[in-house]
């Protein structure tokens, strides 16, 4: 009875900050349909023009028919109201470009973006942790140097400019590297049933079609992972250093613990939450600043789709990217608030 005493006043604080934080989360995320929706109608273009096309938006009575259909002809508070109540349905209208539900096309391009994020984290975090730790215990010397300079060259690299010399030299001069696309034409896509095609070609058991989708995966994943590795290694060294100094890292040593315990149980957990933070944004970043990447390799995601809304004003498109763009934003801020509260007790008695 104590000990279920003490886990109940223990776990109270945690489900008041997650309560907390996920209330904030809605009051942002009902923010977020408001400008998104603002900004989306208040862009310089006619959406008529580019619903209809040239010849057809110059007819009055066509012109009229499709503004009142799709409710223009209301003020921007009516058609948000209409709007919200038509989100909460999971209604987010139909695609100019596609002529297929928003809802439809974002189903397809955003696991497609999220499959080469998540691996492209974790590459660039397994990566990271190893060079920041290195440089950081070698503080100023050669390997602390060359450590400098990788994450110099991956900040200052243009991800574009990375992404086209990339498949130029490994697909088209070396032929290693598949081409564009996440699988090759001759292979068949897997039954949809989570849309990651890795995911869904292992609950398939297909082993030819998962080996594809890994070998498309790894140059959009070896590019991203090779920008964002710069920004983690360079976080992670500071944030090592700073535990480096702490009292209890020198404590540790002075009992005679490995240098591998060390790392692990009390620099890299000291050092974890400050590199939590700045994991949370990296990821976001990835998810929604695909879109040079996606169009080098002709990858049908989340980047991809904003381009050809934004290119052909497809108002319902944008709205789509900029909604789920933020919940993306949104989802991450709150797991790693969660994670916060989990690791620091001091976060949640906050």
């Amino acid at each position: 009875m104590a000990a279920t005493t003490r886990t109940g006043r223990a776990g109270s604080p945690l489900a008041r900050y997650l309560l907390r934080r996920l209330g904030t989360s809605v009051l942002l995320l009902l923010g977020v349909t408001i400008v998104t929706f603002l900004l989306t109608n208040l862009v310089p273009g006619d959406p008529v023009s580019a619903a209809l096309g040239e010849g057809a938006s110059q007819n009055p009575a066509t012109r009229q028919a499709f503004i009142e259909a799709h409710g223009l002809d209301k003020p921007l508070v009516v058609q948000y109201v209409v709007y919200m109540a038509n989100l909460l349905q999971g209604d987010l209208g139909r695609s100019i470009v596609t002529g297929r539900a928003v809802s439809a096309d974002l189903a397809t391009a955003v696991p497609a973006t999220i499959e080469i994020a998540v691996g492209a984290i974790i590459v660039s975090l397994a990566v990271s942790i190893v060079l920041g730790t290195l440089a950081a215990y070698r503080r100023g010397l050669v390997a602390d140097q060359v450590v400098r300079v990788i994450t110099l060259v991956g900040l200052s690299v243009p991800t574009f400019w990375l992404a086209l010399v990339s498949f130029n030299f490994f697909f088209l001069q070396l032929g290693i590297a598949p081409g564009s696309g996440r699988i090759s034409p001759s292979i068949t896509p897997p039954p949809n049933v989570t849309g990651f095609y890795t995911i869904d070609y292992i609950l398939n058991g297909d082993s030819v079609g998962l080996f594809d989708a890994l070998a498309h995966l790894a140059l959009p994943v070896l590019v991203l992972s090779l920008v964002t590795v710069g920004l983690l290694t360079r976080f992670i060294r500071t944030s090592v250093l700073e535990v480096l100094a702490s009292d209890y890292v020198r404590a540790a040593r002075a009992k005679g613990l490995s240098g591998a315990r060390v790392v692990i149980d009390y620099v890299l957990r000291g050092a974890s939450l400050p590199i939590l933070t700045v994991v949370g944004v990296a990821f976001g970043s990835l998810l929604s600043g695909t879109v040079l990447v996606e169009s080098v390799f002709a990858w049908p995601g989340l980047g991809t789709y904003a381009y050809n809304s934004a290119a052909n004003l497809d108002l319902k498109g944008i709205m789509g990217v900029g909604l789920v763009v933020g919940v993306i934003y949104l989802v991450i801020n709150f797991v790693v608030d969660m994670l916060y509260g989990v690791l620091d007790p001091r976060v949640r008695l906050a």
